[in-house]
Parts: C-alpha cells; structure tokens; sequence
C-alpha cells in the first residue's frame, strides 16, 4: 500500500511538472515575442532608430514595424499588438523600454518591453513639466495637442497658440535642445519654445505658412556646432535669454546658405529632417532632390537613387556609431557608405 500511495505521489509530481510547462505560457505573448521572420524590408520605411542594445528598429507607414539584430530581420503588425500599422516616431527610456507613435489615422502611443506590446491610455490635463527623463510624442494631425509621458502617466497637453497668430494649427516636430528646453515646430503658426515656465514663439515669415507657395510646416529642428538653430529654412537664429533684443525678442535671424542648390529662385530652401554628424556637418533631406551636406563653408549634394531615379526621401537619422540612416516613401532605408547613400539589404 506505501508502494502505491509514493507511486501514485510520483505519478502526480510528473504530470504537474508537464502542464506546467505545457499550460503556463508567458501570458500568450510567445508570438509578440517572435513576430514574423522575414527576409527584406517593406517599402515604406519612414523612420529609424538603434537601441541601447544596438538593436535597429524601422518603422513603416504601411507594414507595421521591423527590428533587426544584425543576423535576424523580424516584422511586427497588428496581429502581434500593435493598434495599427503606421509607425511615425520610435523612442526609447532610461530603462530600455520603447516606444512607438502612431499620428494617424488617430494618435496612439505603444511601449514595449522587449516583450509584449502595451498601448497607453493619455490623460487630458494641463500639468506642464520639464523633467529630464520624461518623453515628448507628437498628437494626431490637426490638433494642437502633444503627450508628456513621465514613466506612469501619459498627459495629453494643449500648447498655448502665439498672441500674433490666433489660427489653429498642428505639431509636426518635437527637439529638445542642449539646454533640455523643449522646442515645438508646428504647421502653420511658427516655432515654440518651452524651458519648463514660459512658452516663446518665434513667429517668422520663414516659419510661418502664410506664404503663396503652400504650407510645409517646420518638420525639422536642429542645432549647429555653434549652438545656433535650423528650422528646416533658409535662416538660421541665435537664441539669446541674458537680456531682451530688439523687438523684445530672444533671438536673432541672420539670412543663412538660402537654396542649397545655389540658385537665388531655389525651391530648396526648406527641407524635410535635418541631423548634425560626429563631425559637426549638417545633413538636410529634400522631399525629391537627396541629401545635402554642409561643412559651415561648402554644400555637397548626395543623390538618392534607384535605377538612375530619385528617390523620395522622408527623414534622416544618426545611429550609436555615427552612421547615416535614411527613411523613404516608397524605396526601405539608405545607409551612407562614405561615399554615396547605399540601399539597405541583407
């Protein structure tokens, strides 16, 4: 009988170990996990960026997003979590969650753990902030509206219009400079900035879209190495908060390279994304003319091409080493070589 009862126990000790391992899966997160193995990008791949594990990640506006180790290309959709399948931002935080923005057709905002997707649900409320380690994600289009994510809470926030200019307006870029202030680049009323307690437009012709020749939006910001800024125009400004300039102002314009062709009637005077390289070289992206390079004395041009045609060309990006990454419409992502911008392939 003893025999029986320490079979019967065995017996038992056996089989919960098999549905233990059979039964508890890691909450059916098995395939978000994997995603699908695949062996070429989508076509439309708008932004890039690398992680602190050096993972690269593209996201697409058409087939959801894509993570590649350097051995493994990995496509995630909607079938693995993602609410739909446009990517329009990727970040990541301290602790090497990331993140990815959807602004269309309606905002949404997805963190990953490395191993299930969560979408966060905003907050509506007017608890403006400048912490360090917060995260700053564009709104759908047509609001006026952008999120502050502190690590627990998702804000939804209204960013106040400019006394000058009453008309409502969207966000189409978000910089935060070397100072940790936070600059706003919008469609069609200018530039703002926040510094953690007051808000500052700057209101230029430049910035602005009241111009004849359509609205493009200030889409890209950057600073130069002498810490002056690029609003994706033909000027640059010089920000200045020890004393008021003239017209009351903190900053001043000073007519910068104008068309980066060279030609006085340029209609490449504005660009789409702008990054400053290891070596101090701004690099502007044009919708449908390449890459231009300025060194602070000479402008260079990089063609992107496939089979001797344009390329249309959407953002560029600098990786953990340096490298020049570039999103596209219609033709996946270019690295720079050195020498040219180089489809990228397995």
């Amino acid at each position: 009988m003893k025999v029986n009862i320490l079979l019967l126990l065995h017996f038992a000790l056996l089989l919960t170990s098999c549905n233990g391992q059979t039964t508890v899966p890691k909450k059916d997160t098995d395939q978000i996990t994997k995603g699908d193995t695949v062996k070429a990008l989508g076509s439309s791949i708008m932004v890039v960026y690398q992680d602190q594990k050096n993972v690269y990640w593209f996201g697409s506006w058409e087939t959801g997003l894509y993570s590649y180790d350097g051995k493994t290309l990995i496509n995630y959709t909607t079938k693995h979590g993602l609410p739909n399948n446009r990517i329009d931002e990727i970040k990541e935080d301290q602790s090497g969650n990331l993140y990815f923005s959807s602004c269309h057709p309606k905002s949404t905002i997805v963190k990953f753990d490395g191993t299930t997707f969560t979408t966060l649900s905003p907050i509506a409320d007017s608890d403006w902030q400048l912490q360090p380690n917060d995260l700053w994600f564009r709104h759908a289009y047509q609001t006026e509206k952008v999120y502050r994510y502190d690590g627990t809470i998702l804000h939804e926030l209204q960013l106040p219009k400019p006394a000058e200019h009453q008309n409502r307006f969207e966000i189409y870029s978000i910089y935060k400079d070397r100072k940790g202030y936070l600059w706003f680049g919008t469609n069609p009323v200018g530039v703002c900035r926040y510094d953690g307690k007051s808000f500052e437009w700057i209101t230029e012709e430049d910035v602005t879209e009241f111009r004849d020749e359509g609205a493009n939006g200030v889409r890209s910001i950057a600073e130069d190495q002498k810490g002056d800024f690029w609003f994706n125009t033909e000027y640059r400004y010089t920000i200045d908060d020890t004393a008021p300039l003239k017209n009351n102002t903190i900053y001043t314009r000073h007519k910068s390279i104008g068309g980066l062709d060279g030609k006085k009637d340029s209609h490449l005077d504005e660009y789409l994304s702008t990054v400053r390289d290891n070596q101090n070289n701004l690099w502007f992206v044009t919708y449908r003319d390449g890459v231009w390079k300025y060194d602070g004395t000479t402008i260079t041009h990089y063609p992107v091409q496939v089979n001797s045609k344009n390329v249309t060309v959407f953002s560029i990006y600098k990786d953990n080493k340096g490298d020049l990454w570039l999103g596209t419409h219609d033709n996946g992502t270019f690295k720079f070589d050195g020498t040219s911008f180089v489809k990228f392939s397995l």
